[in-house]
């Protein structure tokens, strides 16, 4: 006997396509997976749809793809960069937490995120080697949307050294430079001391930089100091917190600045200011982070 076929289930045409589909999925049990996975057909199709993608087009974007995935090494995620690059993570961050009045907004991960970094007392240096780098001297507070100051809320800080690098992608650098947490004291707050950080390219080795070289795009992030902020009762907060006189600051490549990232980097010169026992010009920088109620919980590092 020859097996019954149901209508709608084999594709006639090319408009068929998507319902064939739709129809394949539709007994996924989650709702929101269910939600997001026939979103995602609906929209991919569309685009298929509209750009109309040769088959040598389409392999070539497969195999772009399948590169991306082979270039990810533990050091290394070229997925997030690509991600980044083309302005989903920071879409994604303005949709769920940035541009409120009531928190502060959100930002990027980054890359190079670990776990592990070293605690300081309040008002230490998380400079580990010696340098004539210009010194910067970083104040905050953490405050609820109440905004009454948050004791003992955890903040974690890492930056790019004043050449651009990373502890982890430098060999020149010791361990954990220019990394640390440290907790917040009554009143909600925290300082510490560091180096003016140096803008950045994000890397070019991998088909992230083939397609920003074929989109005539710099690869280059202005300077900023990441942080992320845990306490008690709180929703995590992930920031980062950009140089106002920073090179790049409107055509950043991670699309990561928005105008409440934006901080004041005080140019102080030697033996003024609020620091004047320095011998050698610095800048200061003080930031308030207001987080939201909720569970705090701990960002997975993208690489180790």
């Amino acid at each position: 006997m020859t097996k019954s076929v149901q209508q709608g289930s084999i594709v006639s045409d090319a408009a068929s396509v998507t319902d064939v589909v739709l129809a394949a999925m539709s007994r996924t049990e989650n709702p929101r997976l269910k939600e997001i996975l026939n979103a995602l057909v609906e929209h991919g199709h569309a685009f298929l749809n509209q750009v109309k993608l040769s088959d040598d087009e389409y392999e070539q974007g497969l195999d772009f793809l399948r590169r991306v995935g082979l270039t990810c090494t533990d050091s290394h995620n070229e997925v997030v960069l690509l991600a980044d690059v083309l302005g989903y993570s920071t879409l994604v961050k303005v949709l769920n937490n940035s541009m409120r009045e009531d928190r502060t907004g959100g930002a990027l991960l980054g890359p190079f995120f670990r776990d592990g970094s070293p605690h300081y007392e309040l008002g230490a240096s998380i400079v580990q080697e010696d340098t004539t780098a210009t010194p910067i001297f970083v104040s905050g507070r953490v405050l609820n949307i109440r905004r009454e100051p948050i004791q003992g809320a955890r903040v974690d800080v890492w930056q790019a050294s004043p050449i651009g690098l990373y502890e982890n992608q430098d060999p020149d650098q010791p361990e954990m430079n220019l990394r640390g947490h440290f907790f917040t004291d009554a009143n909600g707050d925290f300082h510490f001391r560091s180096l003016r950080p140096a803008g950045y390219p994000v890397p070019t080795h991998g088909p992230v930089g083939d397609l920003l070289r074929i989109q005539r795009r710099h690869p280059y992030r202005p300077a900023h100091l990441h942080f992320v902020v845990f306490a008690e009762g709180h929703d995590t907060l992930i920031s980062q917190i950009f140089a106002d006189d920073a090179e790049y600051l409107d055509s950043d490549v991670t699309f990561g600045v928005t105008r409440d990232l934006i901080g004041k980097f005080d140019r102080h010169e030697a033996r003024s200011g609020p620091r004047p026992g320095q011998q050698a010009p610095y800048y200061t920088l003080h930031c308030e982070f207001l987080l939201a109620q909720g569970t705090p919980t701990r960002p997975v590092p993208p690489i180790k």
